[in-house]
This record gives C-alpha cells, sequence and structure tokens, in this order.
C-alpha cells in the first residue's frame, strides 16, 4: 500500500475516512515528537530536543485549539536536522511503543465493521507518513495520506511538503481522492474529533463526530450528526 492512495479500486463505490490523532488513537503528534526527542542519539541533541519541546507547548496548545495550520508550521520546524533514515526506523518504534499501546479499543472495531460493509478505509491525518504508515498496515486501511517533510540531503528542513494534512486540505483531498477512485461521497462516511476537521466531516454525506472537542460537540448537536465516545 503506497500513501497517495492508487486508482486501481474504480469499482470502490464509498469509504470511509478517518482522522487519526483523538479519533483513532489517544496520543497526537506531539507524543510521537517526545519519543524521538529521548531517542536522539547525542545527549546534548537529546537535552535541546526536550528543552525546546517543553517550552513551545503553551504555544501548541494554543495554536492547536484555534489554528491548525499555525500549529503544523510550527511544532514540524522541531524536527530540522533529524535525518530521513532515522525517522523511518523510529516511526517503526513509535508505532510499537506508542500508536499501537493507545488505539481506541472502539476504533479498531469501528473499521472491521465499516469494512465489512463494503466501504474502502481511508485514513487523513495531519501526523507524519513515516508514523501513519505502519498504522495503516496494521489497520489494512485501503490508503492514507499524511503529512510529509521536505528533506535536502537526506536530512529534514523543518519544512512540511505541500499541501498541509490539515484544515479544508483534508476535504479538498478527499474530492480528489474520490474523483480518482470514483467514490460516491454522498454515500461515504468520516469521523474526526476536533472543530478544525469540520470541513472534512461535512464533504461527505455521513460525517460523524469521535470524541468531539467541544466546538465540534456543538456543531454535530445542531445538524444531529452521530457522536461516538471512545475514551
Amino acid at each position: 500500500m503506497t500513501e497517495e492512495a492508487n486508482t486501481d479500486s474504480k469499482s470502490a463505490r464509498a469509504a470511509s475516512f478517518y482522522d487519526v490523532d483523538g479519533t483513532l488513537i489517544r496520543t497526537n503528534v506531539v507524543h510521537a515528537y517526545a519519543y524521538y526527542a529521548v531517542n536522539n542519539p547525542s545527549l546534548v541533541g537529546k537535552l535541546t530536543s526536550i528543552g525546546t519541546l517543553l517550552a513551545g507547548i503553551p504555544f501548541y496548545w494554543l495554536a492547536d485549539k484555534f489554528d491548525r495550520r499555525a500549529f503544523n508550521e510550527s511544532f514540524y520546524r522541531n524536527y530540522k536536522g533529524f535525518t530521513e533514515d532515522r525517522l523511518v526506523i523510529l516511526g517503526e518504534e513509535i508505532f510499537e511503543h506508542v500508536i499501537r499501546p493507545n488505539l481506541f479499543d472502539g476504533a479498531r472495531d469501528l473499521i472491521s465493521r465499516t469494512a465489512d460493509q463494503g466501504r474502502d478505509q481511508v485514513l487523513v491525518t495531519g501526523a507524519l507518513d513515516v508514523i501513519t504508515a505502519p498504522l495503516a498496515d496494521y489497520l489494512g486501511a485501503d490508503g492514507y495520506r499524511a503529512n510529509r517533510l521536505e528533506y535536502k540531503d537526506g536530512v529534514a528542513t523543518g519544512n512540511l511538503r505541500k499541501p498541509m494534512m490539515a484544515g479544508a486540505n483534508k476535504a479538498l483531498w478527499i474530492r480528489r481522492l474520490a474523483e480518482e477512485r470514483g467514490y460516491d461521497l454522498d454515500r461515504s462516511f468520516a469521523y474526526a474529533d476536533s472543530g478544525s476537521d469540520i470541513p472534512m466531516l461535512s464533504v461527505v454525506g455521513n460525517p460523524c463526530a469521535v470524541n468531539p472537542d467541544f466546538r465540534l460537540r456543538t456543531k454535530a448537536q445542531s445538524y444531529d450528526w452521530p457522536i461516538l465516545d471512545f475514551d
């Protein structure tokens, strides 16, 4: 399976699209970076990474609540200087030690149930591709789209490749994939936990709020969207 979902599934008429952090798993991108930081082979690098992360947490919290794009642009600068091969290796470790143990019990059941109903399973997340890939394989997803770091000579620059997976860009990507694969979005489903994912939920005929924050819960109640609470 590749990140860019291929176009061989033309016969598939509907899909289920999932946000990941807070929707399928308890952890988020900060937990993942913390794992990278504490496993930095250099003591100085480890202390610097951890210190920078801790100092930025108040800003990250605010940005995550009010401007997901600003959060991503700022947060992923922490990865500047990491080598691509090390990020890939640690991505597998993060899945084993951080992601899989924090998968909501109800999430695996939800994916199995919707797959049995004949819909493709697609992850759409602001997490990094090197972390999302093993999760997608584990869940048996039919495709995924995640944020991707920019590399120069195999070293992360601290910038994300475009398009950034946040807010309306998730909805735009889902529309593009639907055109490529022939999905009927009116018959498709989407699951997310954050108010920033309202565009993603609104692009399908069957949106569902999962572990919703206040903004999304209010929206879901107003529009009679189903609400699932896994946590």
